[in-house]
C-alpha cells in the first residue's frame, strides 16, 4: 500500500528535544527540508554551541521480493531519489516518532527517539509480517560536523575514518566539533564518499542558502530477524553517560526505551510532554529555550512562557531553578535578552525582559505558597527585583528610565528595545522610542506587585496609573494610542492599531482598565485584529501592513510586526475578553469555544503536538515562522488554567 498524499507531500514536523538545547527533528515524510533537520543536533555549551553531527541516513532493506529503499533525499538537481517515500504507509507521533512502510512480504517499522539528558538518538527498525525468509537492512549515515546555523560542503579536512571501540564506531570529522559515537547490532563496511548537493525546500522558501554535501563514511548491514536493528547515536563526552557499564546496544536501546515511556507517560497530557521539551539546562540551573529549531533562551521569551510551561502546570521546582538563574544575571538594572549560541557576553537589549521578571517572580512567590524550599528563592529574587525597579527609577541603557508623569520611557536610535524587534540592515522596523503600551502595562504591574512587599513602590505606582489613563485613550478610535510622546517628543502619539494595548485589560495581575473603557479595547482587538491563531500585530488599512510573512530575510524582517499573527498574544486577549465579559464559568466556557478550540485542533500545524511562532495576517493564516515556540504553547497552557 502506498502512502497517501498527506504523508508523502506531508511538511509536518516532528521534535524529539534532549533537555541540553540539542534535539533530533525533521518531516512526517521522511525528507529534510531544514538545515536544522537532523537526527544528532548536540549542544556543547548547553543550551548553546550547538552542532549538527548526524544529519539523516539512507536505508534500504532486501526481502526474497527484491531490494526495497525506504527513504528518499531531495536534490538541487530536481531529483527525489530513492524512493522509499512510496512506501510510507503510516506515521505515528506517540510515544515518539514510528513510521510503518509497506516491504513485500510485509512490513517495516522504524523508530527514532532521543533519551532525555543524552545528546544521543535511538534508531530501530523491526519487521512486521511476511515468512521467515531472511531480510537484510543497510542503513548510510550522512554526517557533517557544523555549526547548526550553518551548511556543509565538500572539503578534503573531513576525516572519514572511524576509530574502532568496544561498542562500536567512533569518528572525529573537524577539530573542535564533537566526537561521533555509534553503537548498533550491525556490521559497518567502510565506504567512504560524498553525498552532495541535497536541497532544503524551506531554506530556499526563507531566501537562504539551501543546498548542502554530506559525508557517508560507510554502511551498517543488519540482519533484520526476531531482533530489531539498532543505530545509537551520541555525542562523546556531551551529556550523561548513556548506561553505567557497556550494555548490548540491543539491550541499551530497549533499555533507553522503557526509561523514555516512563518519564513520558508521568505527563498527563500530550500538551505537557511538549513542554516539556522547552525546559532545558544552562550551566546548574534550568532556562527556556524560545522555540525550535533556530532560538536560543531569550529573557523575554523565557519569563512569558515560564507562567505556562511551569507555574501553570505545577513545576515550580523547574520556575524556581529558572528564575533563580536569570536573577544572578541583573546588569544597572537590566536582565540579559539573549544568551549568543556561541556562549559570549549575554546582550542587555530590551526594556520589558526585565518587567516581565518582576511579575513572573512574583506569580511564582505566590504559588510557592508556605512551601520553605521554594518561599527560600525570595532571598535570591526579592534583590533582583529591587535592583531591576532602583535601575530604572534612575535610568539605564538605552535610555530607559521613570520620567516626571511616573511613566517608563526608552529607545533611542538604532535600537529595538520592545518585543517588536526587528530590525533590516540599520533600519528598525518599529522602533517604538518614547512610552510605548505594553511596556506601561509592565511597568505599572512591576511598580504595584513590589509595592504590596515594599511601600516605597506605592507613590510611582499610583502617579503612574493616573498618567496611564490620562494620556494613553484615544477617543476618536475607542482603543489606547500604541505608543506616547513618540521619539521623546512631548505629546506625539502613535495612533496605529496593534495588540499590545490589550495588555492594559488582560495578560498581566493587574488591570489598568475597567469599565466601559476596558470593553472598548478588548473589542477594538477583537474586530481589528483577532485570527483563528491569534491577534495580528497590526491592523488591516492601517499604515505599513503586510499580509504574508514571506520571502527573504528582509521582506520577512519587515512583515514580522507589521501585521504578522503572533499566538502567543491570543493569552492577554482571551484573558482580557474574559474580564471584561464577567469571567463567570459560562463566560469562560464560552472563550474556549470561540478562541481556544480554533488554535489547539488545526491539524495544518507544522509543528506536530506544538504552537507555532506566527502566521500570515490575512487568509488562510498560514502558519510561518519557527515551528515549535515556546511562549505559544505556554499561553495556551495558561489559558487552559485560567479557563478550567
Amino acid at each position: 500500500m502506498a502512502a497517501s498524499n498527506s504523508l508523502k507531500n506531508g511538511k509536518s514536523e516532528w521534535l524529539e528535544a534532549d533537555g541540553l538545547g540539542g534535539f533530533a527533528s525533521g518531516t512526517v515524510s521522511g525528507l529534510r527540508t531544514r538545515r536544522y533537520h537532523a537526527l544528532l543536533l548536540a549542544a556543547t555549551l548547553p543550551p548553546a554551541g550547538r552542532f549538527v553531527l548526524v544529519n539523516g541516513f539512507d536505508a534500504e532493506v532486501e526481502t526474497p521480493e527484491g531490494r526495497f529503499a525506504l527513504t528518499t533525499q531531495r536534490y538541487a538537481s530536481g531529483v527525489d531519489s530513492p524512493d522509499g517515500i512510496t512506501r510510507l504507509e503510516n506515521f505515528t507521533l506517540e510515544p515518539w516518532p514510528q513510521w510503518t512502510y509497506s516491504v513485500p512480504p510485509g512490513k517495516i517499522v522504524q523508530e527514532i527517539f532521543v533519551p532525555h539528558g543524552s545528546a544521543a538518538v535511538v534508531c530501530r527498525w523491526r519487521r512486521q509480517g511476511g515468512d521467515d525468509s531472511p531480510w537484510r537492512l543497510r542503513i548510510r549515515p550522512f554526517f557533517s560536523g557544523r555549526n547548526f546555523h550553518a551548511l556543509h560542503h565538500e572539503n578534503p579536512a573531513f576525516d572519514f575514518d572511524p576509530e574502532s571501540t568496544a561498542e562500536g564506531e567512533r569518528w572525529h570529522f573537524y577539530d573542535g566539533v564533537p566526537k561521533v559515537e555509534v553503537r548498533g547490532n550491525g556490521a559497518y563496511h567502510h565506504e567512504p564518499c560524498w553525498y552532495r548537493n541535497f536541497l532544503y525546500d524551506e531554506e530556499l522558501a526563507r531566501g537562504l542558502d539551501a543546498v548542502e554535501d554530506l559525508a557517508a563514511p560507510g554502511c551498517y548491514e543488519f540482519d533484520l530477524g526476531t531482533n530489531p536493528a539498532v543505530l545509537i547515536f551520541s555525542g562523546r563526552d556531551l551529556g550523561r553517560a548513556l548506561s553505567p557499564a557497556p550494555l548490548p546496544a540491543v539491550e541499551l536501546a530497549e533499555a533507553l526505551a522503557q526509561a523514555e515511556k516512563t518519564r513520558r507517560t508521568a505527563f498527563a497530557t500530550s500538551r505537557l510532554r511538549a513542554a516539556d521539551a522547552y525546559l532545558v539546562k544552562r550551566g546548574s540551573g534550568q532556562t527556556i529555550i524560545a522555540g525550535y529549531p533556530w532560538f536560543g533562551d531569550w529573557g523575554r521569551d523565557t519569563f512569558i512562557a515560564l507562567r505556562g510551561l511551569c507555574l501553570a502546570t505545577g513545576r515550580l521546582e523547574e520556575a524556581r531553578k529558572i528564575l533563580t538563574t536569570w536573577a544572578g544575571t541583573v546588569s544597572q538594572g537590566m536582565l540579559p535578552n539573549r544568551f549568543p549560541d556561541g556562549g559570549e557576553a549575554p546582550e542587555y537589549n530590551s526594556v520589558d525582559a526585565s518587567l516581565w521578571f518582576v511579575i513572573v517572580a512574583y506569580e511564582f512567590l505566590e504559588a510557592a505558597g508556605a512551601d520553605p524550599g521554594l518561599n527560600a528563592a525570595g532571598d535570591i529574587l526579592w534583590p533582583a527585583v529591587e535592583a531591576i525597579l532602583t535601575g530604572y527609577l534612575r535610568g539605564t541603557r538605552y535610555g530607559i528610565g521613570c520620567d516626571s508623569d511616573r511613566l517608563l520611557a526608552c529607545g533611542v536610535p538604532g535600537t529595538q528595545l520592545t518585543w517588536m524587534d526587528a530590525k533590516v540592515d540599520a533600519r528598525v522596523v518599529t522602533p517604538r522610542i518614547g512610552k510605548p503600551v505594553e511596556v506601561q502595562a509592565l511597568w505599572l504591574n512591576a511598580l504595584g506587585l513590589a509595592s504590596r512587599r515594599n511601600p516605597q513602590w506605592r507613590e510611582a505606582f499610583e502617579q503612574g496609573c493616573a498618567s496611564f489613563s490620562d494620556r494613553f485613550w484615544n477617543e476618536s478610535r475607542g482603543c489606547l494610542y500604541d505608543v506616547v510622546d513618540v521619539d521623546h517628543q512631548a505629546g506625539q502619539v502613535d495612533d496605529r492599531v496593534r495588540p499590545n494595548q490589550i495588555f492594559a485589560v488582560g495578560g498581566l495581575p493587574l488591570t489598568l482598565l475597567t469599565g466601559d473603557r476596558a470593553a472598548r479595547v478588548v473589542q477594538t482587538v477583537e474586530d481589528q485584529l483577532w485570527t483563528p491563531l491569534g491577534p495580528r500585530s497590526l491592523a488591516p488599512g492601517e499604515r505599513d501592513y503586510v499580509p504574508h510573512y514571506q520571502g527573504g530575510p528582509q521582506e520577512r524582517d519587515g512583515a514580522y510586526h507589521q501585521g504578522t499573527v503572533w499566538p502567543w498574544l491570543a493569552g492577554a486577549f482571551v484573558e482580557a475578553w474574559v474580564r471584561v465579559h464577567g469571567a463567570t464559568p459560562g463566560v469562560k466556557a464560552k472563550a474556549r469555544e470561540l478562541f481556544l478550540s480554533s488554535q489547539l485542533l488545526r491539524a495544518d500545524l507544522p509543528g506536530l503536538g506544538h504552537v507555532p511562532e506566527i502566521a500570515d495576517g490575512d487568509p488562510p493564516y498560514t502558519a510561518r515562522g519557527c515551528p515549535f515556540q515556546a511562549w505559544s504553547l505556554g499561553e495556551i497552557l495558561r489559558l487552559e488554567k485560567l479557563l478550567g
